[in-house]
């Protein structure tokens, strides 16, 4: 037999010790589960409660959707802004050759 198929022996206070740190860490992922659970619950609540669904496809198509309101939003406002600019620079022009 190789080295690595060679199992050290433990004592029992070494294999209770391991014992103890394996539960602890169950208990800890146990713990992390039910808070995720928790969050995940709450997510969805809030969710129905804001958008009328709890779906994550639906979801996404409504952030789609709200993204490309926003988007076309902050395009007009661009344009709004351009056409102001444009004016201001034309009646800064004319006034310059008065």
């Amino acid at each position: 037999m190789t080295d690595q198929g060679k199992k050290t022996r433990q004592t029992i206070e070494s294999l209770t010790d391991r014992y103890n740190k394996l539960h602890r860490r169950r208990i800890e992922a146990e713990a992390n589960l039910n808070t995720a659970l928790k969050q995940l619950e709450d997510l969805k609540k809030e969710a129905l409660e804001k958008y009328g669904t709890d779906d994550l496809d639906a979801l996404k198509k409504k952030l789609a959707e709200m993204e490309a309101e926003n988007e076309k939003k902050r395009a007009g406002y661009q344009e709004s802004l351009d056409q102001i600019e444009s004016e201001l620079k034309r009646v800064e022009e004319k006034y310059q050759q008065s």
